[in-house]
């Protein structure tokens, strides 16, 4: 997905495949903070709070080179936030950190970019009103034209802007995207939009590309091409460090995974690995530790134990009460039956009358 073709696809030392490279990626033992290999992306002790939480706690943080990895944790767990303290686009109250051993501390946004370090975001920043190829040729560095004392003389950046464009249409037609160069970024869909945003950020020949839950509002039928299309990124060289809460595509596709919660880092490793360990665990789902997060049948097994829970009520009558509305006329019921004295009145699992009869006085 750069403009470099297969034959000349970039490889590791000695000519190794970065998609067959199966040397250990961390220095010792995986954990929080653990030591990799070949970092790209060091932090140390970022910190980043709002008030008086802590978004953002990382004591120690590695980003191994050529690999895809992955950055989890259930919402409000800071990912986010670190995206935009590593990226320059917010300032941490401490920290230091570093991309290919240049510190990045007080960088700007763009100049990040150019040094080879880009994201996308959550919500897409595509210009709507500028086509689909005005938007990729913005994301291209080194442009001559955008200077106002050569923009009145096309001589001095024409062929720039000819190079630019070739460039363009080689990654739009490899994002299925050159039938739709001429249109306006509006008119595109969703799942469209994530491409050529993600389209758009190789423009720059980035080192490391950081996406932001990139599967977020896609259409099913886009996900496996936004998948091979992060994939091919680490085959032409490239680092991925990805933000998803979607467990089975990160293990289908990562190497590694960096699991956040409260702002801190709280376990590292391979993904078969961190799905299954009990920190994780208790991060998404509190105290059942016993469940493999990206396995289906472990899912099934937290179905059964939610169902067997008396604390829960997956798997009675009231599993898909989430109005605040008929929970409240619930309570409602449940105050009037007892007062009703000497009443026989059957009740569910918890105390609560029919379901029926509940979301009736509801209405």
């Amino acid at each position: 997905m750069s403009m470099h073709s297969e034959e000349t696809t970039p490889a590791g030392p000695g000519g190794l495949d970065y998609m067959t490279d199966t040397r250990p990626i961390a220095a010792g033992e995986a954990g929080p903070g653990c030591k990799k290999r070949d970092p790209i992306v060091v932090a140390e002790n970022v910190t980043r709070s709002f008030g008086g939480i802590n978004a953002v706690d990382v004591n120690y943080l590695e980003i191994p080179r050529h690999k895809i990895t992955a950055l989890i944790g259930p919402n409000g767990a800071g990912k986010t936030t670190l995206f935009n303290l590593l990226t320059g686009f917010d300032t941490p109250n401490t920290g230091k950190w570093q991309f290919e051993g240049k510190s990045l501390a007080g960088v700007s946004p763009y100049k990040v970019a150019r040094m080879g370090m880009v994201r996308t975001f959550q919500l897409t920043k595509v210009m709507g009103k500028l086509t689909v190829m005005e938007n990729m040729r913005l994301g291209a560095a080194n442009q001559p034209g955008e200077r106002l004392s050569k923009a009145l003389f096309k001589g001095m950046w024409g062929g720039r802007e000819k190079q630019i464009t070739n460039e363009a249409n080689v990654l739009l037609e490899k994002f299925k995207l050159d039938a739709k160069k001429d249109d306006y970024a509006a008119s595109l869909s969703g799942g469209q939009r994530k491409l050529l945003e993600m389209a758009r950020s190789l423009m720059v020949r980035p080192k490391l590309v950081m996406l932001d839950e990139p599967m977020a509002g896609v259409n099913p039928a886009l996900t496996q091409s936004l998948l091979d299309h992060i994939k091919n990124l680490k085959a032409e060289g490239m680092t991925v460090l990805f933000v998803e809460h979607d467990m089975h595509m990160v293990r289908h596709i990562a190497d590694w995974v960096v699991v956040m919660a409260e702002g801190k880092v709280v376990a590292e490793g391979p993904p078969n690995e961190v799905m299954k360990n009990p920190a994780v665990i208790d991060a998404y789902l509190g105290a059942h530790h016993d469940v493999d997060l990206g396995d289906s049948e472990g899912l099934k097994e937290l179905a059964a134990e939610l169902e067997a829970d008396e604390e829960s009520i997956v798997g009675t009558e009231n599993a898909g009460i989430i109005s605040l509305d008929v929970v409240a006329a619930e309570a409602e019921q449940k105050r009037r039956d007892g007062e009703q004295s000497g009443s026989d009145r059957p009740r569910g699992r918890h105390g609560s009358t029919d379901t029926g009869s509940t979301e009736k006085d509801a209405q």
